[in-house]
């Protein structure tokens, strides 16, 4: 089979050949359709996670195929299901347990032709979505997903940006009825978003105090902020939220200062980090993904043979949505 994999020298990944691996007692043996990128297969593969990731690791957390065979004992699954990947193959449910083995840094991960998973670490596909469709869904959707749970009618959220987990945030809060406010660079992507249902658009680089425009607009802050830029963006993160809110940290891409603990004590606000989600709550998102229809936004779709160019685009952009590898 054609693969991906960690290479020894200076470059991000390199083709290879495997032999197609036999599922053992409890697993089943997927062929890939298509996987997704995240900002930490970037890392990765960039050799900048981190996790030291040993060369020969196939790369990519994301993925989704058709089941091709099943070993022992397998009950979850069968020959020709459709499958999607869990971010977390060994958290099923309840609170957060711990940073396990994840793909693409302590087991292989998505990218190849084919996979042999623990059926415990796999969900079923929403029947209206494609596979490319499915591969955005373990982190991405997830992420957003935890990001945003409980809002409702009368809160207002604020998304970062235009990237995989805002643009599901901003999806699954408006389904909530909640109102979305969002930042963006470009008068594109600000159209993009509102046709999404962004009730309000805040281009940061004319407005680097976004912080406070978002408090203007809102009449005293957002109830939740995804915060996707960490130590670079939670400054103005803190502005933005309002009394006795909620700043969801799902990512730390920005450099930057930190935060100003007096200004956020001031704020009475709650600081969550989220940790993806479980199996349990994947398979609650795509129950409401399917009832209601929602189609994931896809930046761009690319061949597996150019899985290098995927990454280069991912990296330098500009990107509205999921970035996906089609097998």
């Amino acid at each position: 089979m054609r693969t991906f994999q960690m290479g020894t020298g200076g470059g991000l990944i390199a083709s290879a050949e495997r032999p197609v691996p036999s599922p053992s007692a409890g697993e089943v043996l997927v062929r890939v359709k298509a996987s997704s990128l995240n900002a930490r297969d970037l890392l990765i593969v960039t050799r900048r996670y981190a996790v030291d990731v040993p060369p020969g690791r196939i790369p990519l957390s994301d993925g989704a195929g058709v089941v091709e065979a099943v070993g022992e004992g397998v009950s979850r699954f069968r020959v020709g299901d459709r499958v999607v990947g869990t971010f977390h193959p060994t958290w099923l449910y309840g609170p957060f347990p711990e940073w396990g083995q994840l793909r693409g840094t302590h087991r292989d991960g998505w990218l190849t032709e084919y996979l042999a998973l623990d059926e415990q670490s796999l969900v079923a596909v929403p029947d209206q979505l494609s596979f490319e469709e499915a591969a955005t869904l373990p982190c991405a959707a997830l992420t957003a997903w935890s990001a945003v749970s409980g809002v409702g009618p009368g809160d207002a959220l604020l998304v970062q940006g235009s990237g995989g987990v805002s643009v599901f945030a901003l999806q699954f809060a408006r389904l909530a009825g909640a109102r979305v406010l969002a930042t963006t660079s470009s008068d594109t992507k600000a159209q993009r978003l509102g046709a999404l249902g962004a009730s309000d658009v805040v281009d940061y680089t004319s407005t680097p105090e976004w912080g406070a425009r978002v408090r203007e607009l809102t009449g005293g802050g957002a109830d939740r902020v995804v915060e996707i830029g960490g130590a670079g963006t939670l400054s103005q993160s803190i502005d933005a939220v309002a009394q006795g809110g909620q700043i969801a940290l799902v990512g730390n891409l920005a450099a930057g200062g930190g935060m100003d603990v007096t200004r956020f004590f001031r704020r009475a606000a709650t600081l969550r980090s989220i940790s993806v989600g479980s199996r349990s709550d994947f398979e609650r998102m795509n129950k409401a993904i399917g009832q209601h229809r929602l189609q994931p936004v896809i930046d761009r779709v690319f061949p597996f043979e150019d899985a290098l160019e995927a990454f280069a685009h991912f990296e330098k952009g500009p990107r509205f949505g999921k970035v996906v590898i089609s097998h």
